[in-house]
Order: structure tokens, then sequence, then C-alpha cells
């Protein structure tokens, strides 16, 4: 766990300075969020920055941002959820399966009078403010970031597999995959040990082989899954790659590793997010790669957002939106652009002229985008993304059949009660 706390040099010193200090110490505010640990180091300037920023507009106030990894975030929240005390603001992604978890927990406070009072709604692009009202009663958490999920390639990868454009169709992503694996190059590489990595391929599949309507309706589990063709269909997709065309042993390793061996040209395509962008061109030569979404036929984006919430444990609720006003404010929106994401929530905010090419290529598939779709483990309420996540592993490790896996997924969902 990483503490990033702006004033602790400060306050370090004022607890040796005496009596005096203590007592100033003792009436500043303290503003405590919790996130995940971002791997970008953009990303962690950019909250660093924003804590800075708020604490110079509200003095007294100490903001301490608390950073953990992915897994350990999810329980510390669900600590939080039943103990008496927690963070001011906490990070989660928006979704029933995800953000909802900790709405119905308890942890999020309904914040319907602050988008009414600092219109956010008027501020914020629809996409990215979908997930806030689905809850069925109030708001629930401020959108950050909406990201966008696609390929990214490896140009000379590419180049030397023969592969002369980006596959425009499902069957001529699967060819280029074929023409690597003749190039003795495997196609994808993921992190088989955090679930929500191959998820993505899985979601994708889906996406191909139902359409966009009967996937939503599988997602929102209003079909049967066991009696829907193209669910038993997708599975099968997923069982070629596994066995085919994704960087072995992928189970064993976690995303952090197969982002190391994309950068390392073990494998051509990574199905990643648009803040990819930063990491990559924090390590390599950024002009080696490029990006085209996931051929699924159907044209829609696939990605999810990032949300703030008012934790329930709060003292100060007000003192949290503002600072949600100011993370999403024109002005901080414009510094951090490009930062978490190609394209800001804040309407207000375009690229610069400067925008690198990939940057731009992510713009044009945000903007021909007709509609999107979520990560499965934002569409499903937890327990079944959990089963959802075994389903997918035991059939790609090869420990389930395809044609046993939508059935798996059905009597699951029958006996949830």
């Amino acid at each position: 766990m990483a503490k990033l706390s702006i004033r602790a040099a400060l306050m370090a010193g004022a607890a040796v300075a005496g009596l005096g200090a203590g007592a100033a110490q003792a009436q500043e505010e303290k503003l405590t969020i919790w996130t995940i640990a971002y791997t970008s180091d953009a990303q962690v300037q950019a909250l660093m920055n924003a804590a800075t920023g708020f604490e110079e507009t509200h003095p007294g106030v100490d903001v301490e941002i608390v950073q953990r990894g992915i897994d350990e975030h999810k329980t510390a929240l669900r600590v939080a959820a039943g103990a008496s005390t927690g963070p001011d603001i906490y990070m989660s992604w928006a979704g029933l399966g995800l953000g909802g978890e900790y709405v119905a927990a308890g942890l999020s406070a309904d914040i319907s009078k602050y988008y009414e009072q600092y219109g956010w709604a008027d501020r914020l692009s629809a996409p990215s403010l979908a997930f806030a009202s689905q809850f069925g009663e109030g708001m629930h958490g401020i959108p950050f970031r909406f990201s966008g999920e696609a390929i990214y390639y490896n140009k000379t990868l590419f180049e030397e597999a023969g592969i002369e454009s980006e596959p425009q169709t499902y069957d001529e992503l699967v060819a280029a995959a074929q023409k690597l694996a003749d190039a003795g190059i495997p196609a994808f590489t993921f992190g088989g040990t955090v679930n929500w990595h191959l998820m993505r391929l899985m979601d994708n599949l889906l996406e191909t082989e139902c359409g966009a309507e009967t996937h939503d309706a599988l997602m929102a589990m209003e079909l049967n899954w066991a009696e829907t063709a193209c669910a038993t269909d997708a599975f099968s997709e997923m069982q070629m790659w596994a066995q085919n065309y994704i960087l072995s042993p992928f189970m064993g390793i976690d995303q952090a590793q197969s982002f190391n061996l994309y950068v390392a040209g073990r494998a051509a395509m990574m199905l990643e997010g648009d803040w990819l962008v930063n990491q990559l061109n924090e390590v390599t030569d950024i002009a080696d790669y490029d990006v085209f979404p996931f051929p699924t036929g159907t044209d829609r984006l696939y990605g999810f957002a990032e949300y703030f919430y008012i934790s329930t444990k709060t003292d100060d609720p007000d003192l949290a939106a503002e600072f949600f006003d100011f993370f999403t404010s024109d002005d901080y929106q414009e510094q951090v652009k490009g930062t978490f994401g190609a394209i800001s929530v804040n309407m207000n905010v375009d690229l610069d002229a400067d925008a690198l090419p990939i940057e731009q290529q992510w713009y044009d598939i945000f903007a021909n985008a007709k509609g999107t779709f979520v990560n499965g483990d934002q569409a499903f309420p937890l327990d079944v993304t959990t089963e959802y996540f075994r389903v997918i592993n035991d059939v790609a490790s090869g420990n389930m059949e395809p044609s046993e896996a939508a059935g798996e997924m059905q009597t699951f969902i029958n006996n949830r009660g």
C-alpha cells in the first residue's frame, strides 16, 4: 500500500516542533481518498497535483490519497462498508458488478443534491454519466474517466507476419492471428491470474457472436444462457484463441507481466484501454504501436467508467463534493487531459493540436462508435461476475468444454434465489 500525503513532510516536521505546532496540526481537516495504485507515473502525478491544487484553494485542508493494488483496494472497501470508519472519497469502477457492490452495501452516499448544485450533468459526457443513476433511486458517484478498450498492435510484428492492414472483421482478425502464428509470433498476451484481463476477450467474443441486443440481454440475465446458442459459440471461440493464439502459459502470469512481455515483443497484440498510450509512451517508442477496435461487427465501443464516490463514513460530504467539482472542472481537466484516457469526461475539453497520432486514433474510435458495451464485471452483480470468471478460466485452460460453459452460467444464475 502506498500513501501520497501532500503535506506528509510538513506534518512530520510539525510533530517534532513542539506543542504549538501540534495544536495547529490538529486544526487541519483531512480529506482521505482511497484509490487504486495506478501504474502510470503521469496518472499518479495528476492525483498529487489535484490534491495540491485543492489544498491551495482550501486552506486548512489536508488531502491524503491512499493507493492500493486492485484486489487490496476492493478488500479495503468491503471492510469499510461494515465498519464505523472509512474514507471520505473512494474510487471504484462503475456498474452493478463493481461500484454497485458498495452502493448495495451502504458505503456510497446519494449525491443527487450536489449534481443539482454544481450542474455536473451539463459538464460531463452522457456515456460517462450513465452509471450514476442505475441504482433505482438517487445519484451515486461522479465519473472522472471513461475508458475505451481496443486492440493495440506492434507494427513491426504485423509487418514480419505479412499483415498489411488492420483487421476490419472478426474473420480478418482470426486470419491475422494465423499469419502471426505461421511466423512464430503469438497473437495476444493476457494475464490469467487477474480474472478481468482474459474476461475482456470473452466480452468481445460474446458481442461478436451474439450481436448487441442479445449480448446485452445475456448480461442482464434476461435470456437463458444455456438456450442461447451464440453464448456457446462464444465460449468455443474463447477455447480456440486460448489453444492457438495466446502467449502461453498465460494462466500463470498477471496483467503487469503480460504488459512487460508485450513491450518485449513476445506477442503482437494486447486488448487494453486507452490508458495504455501513457504506459507505452513511458517505456518504449510509442510510434511502433497502433490501435484498432475489436471487430465485433456491431461498431459499439467496448469500455467502462471509473468513478469517485462520496463515502457514507465521511464527516464532511460537502467538502468531498467540492473536491469532485474541482477534479472535473474545465481548468483541471484541461491540465490533465490525455492522462487518464484519450477523451476527458468533461465535454468542454478537446485534444491538443500536437496530440500523438495514436491519441488522435483513439479520439476517432470514440467519435465513430455507435453505442457502448461494458466489461462483464461491471454488467453483472459481484456473485455472477465471480462465476463468469471461473467459467472463462476453465474453458481457456481446457478444464471445461465450451458446450458445458453456458449451462454452468445459467445454473448459477438460476440458483441465486
